[in-house]
């Protein structure tokens, strides 16, 4: 997600809808943690960004009421929702964004972890063969393998749009948590005119 801020261009991205003045800002990635919740921050994931300050660093926690459970908070790269055409300025960003999830993916299951990648993936994972998702969860090693935790549920937030962009991404332990059927969508309950944003949020549960 971005926003239009009045910002110098030095400090913000492109012009924002041919606004003068006005700067496309990225918006940062972040959690809301209830009071409570024994968590920990870990090193962001700033190779994420690509080096570049317009794209946004992965946010990286554990909770630890239970057994702990890491958590990683990603919003990639916009503009490639599907396929792969390297005539799309975008896919080519977004797929170079994918190394670094996956060695990320690969050090927490090789430690044992249990682990969730969740947010805006700017990409319908969903799809049968998506070349995105087959290529994060290649099954190297065998305890990286990775499931969708809305499963091939259509989304419901937006009349045009049937499919999910925005994920909750489990791995082999952490989907040994899931309690069954809890994955859920929140709809507005209102015209999609008044929504207060282009995203329905998800949510899903785990076992301590």
């Amino acid at each position: 997600m971005s926003s239009c801020r009045p910002v110098r261009q030095a400090n913000g991205g492109p012009e924002c809808r041919g606004l003068p003045g006005r700067h496309i800002q990225n918006q940062a990635v972040g959690f809301a943690i209830r009071k409570g919740v024994a968590w920990s921050r870990n090193d962001d994931l700033s190779a994420l960004a690509l080096g570049n300050p317009n794209l946004r660093w992965g946010v990286d926690i554990t909770v630890a009421n239970g057994r702990p459970l890491r958590l990683l908070a990603v919003h990639l790269k916009s503009g490639c929702n599907s396929g792969r055409a390297s005539t799309d300025p975008d896919c080519p960003v977004l797929f170079d964004q994918l190394p670094v999830l996956e060695a990320w993916v690969d050090d927490r299951a090789q430690a044992g972890e249990a682990f969730v990648v969740l947010g805006d993936w700017n990409r319908r994972m969903a799809s049968r063969g998506d070349a995105f998702f087959d290529g994060l969860n290649d099954g190297e090693p065998a305890a990286a393998s990775l499931s969708l935790a809305g499963g091939d549920r259509s989304a419901a937030c937006k009349a045009r749009y049937r499919e999910f962009i925005d994920f909750i991404v489990v791995g082999v332990e952490a989907a040994k948590r899931l309690e069954p059927g809890s994955f859920e969508e929140y709809v507005y309950d209102a015209p999609e005119a008044d929504h207060p944003s282009d995203h329905c949020p998800i949510s899903v549960r785990l076992r301590r």
